[in-house]
């Protein structure tokens, strides 16, 4: 939205939700196939480690996708919104479930039986190339970013985030830039691979220089031209942005 793309992420292929990539007979057909289910914020449509039965196709609301590792430590892996599939990986392939999703609002779905979707894909070759092009995209994508991510310190690594949050989640307001979905610190940590204390520190950083305004669950982006600056490691004259 407000921010202008980074470096390497010319192509936002990876943004395009599953339903918006096939043709509307073929939308309406996937969709009778399954039964609506509604979540309330913080509740989890599917669970790390369990058994696939289902895929869902996201109505409306957003999404968080996370996966926890044996030492307790979460990992935000993405936000999926209208018109997203979750769960198709293990539906696929049979395996369990790699990832947590849990509503950030209130978020209707459609569950189609795991059979039944795969039927549906071996009839439907134009939803399985469909498919197998959202897969393709986001894996670009995941690698893309952990090449920027690589080269990146913590700082660089979450004006980066606060960017591609504000492009993909965020609308305008009078006072700035207004990210649509509530995370909490420890998510925001678990998506650039910080503690939740350093992103506690930056984001005060940011809130004293003017840059962000934060409340509870909320984040106003009043800079966008500094993050950029701090994104692409040319921190603005005069400020001390050392880890």
């Amino acid at each position: 939205m407000a921010a202008a793309p980074l470096a390497g992420d010319e192509s936002l292929d990876d943004r395009v939700p599953f339903l918006a990539r096939l043709e509307s007979e073929d939308r309406s057909a996937l969709l009778s196939l399954g039964r609506q289910l509604v979540f309330t914020p913080r509740m989890v449509l599917l669970r790390q480690s369990e058994p696939s039965s289902h895929v869902l196709i996201v109505t409306h609301g957003w999404t968080k996708v996370t996966a926890s590792a044996a030492n307790g430590y979460e990992a935000l892996l993405a936000l999926r919104g209208p018109g997203d599939i979750v769960g198709e990986a293990a539906a696929l392939t049979g395996r369990p479930r790699s990832a947590t999703v849990t509503a950030l609002e209130p978020v209707r779905t459609v569950a189609v039986v795991r059979e039944h979707f795969n039927d549906f894909l071996a009839r439907s070759p134009a939803v399985s190339f469909a498919l197998l092009g959202l897969t393709s995209d986001r894996t670009r994508a995941a690698d893309r970013r952990r090449l920027e991510f690589a080269s990146m310190s913590v700082r660089e690594r979450f004006a980066a985030l606060l960017l591609d949050l504000a492009r993909t989640n965020g609308h305008r307001t009078e006072e700035g830039t207004e990210l649509s979905v509530p995370l909490s610190k420890q998510e925001l940590a678990g998506s650039v691979g910080a503690s939740r204390e350093m992103v506690q520190r930056l984001l005060k950083e940011l809130r004293e220089r003017g840059v962000v305004l934060t409340g509870r669950r909320t984040m106003v982006l009043l800079r966008m031209d500094v993050l950029r600056r701090i994104a692409g490691g040319e921190p603005p004259v005069n400020w001390d942005l050392r880890d």
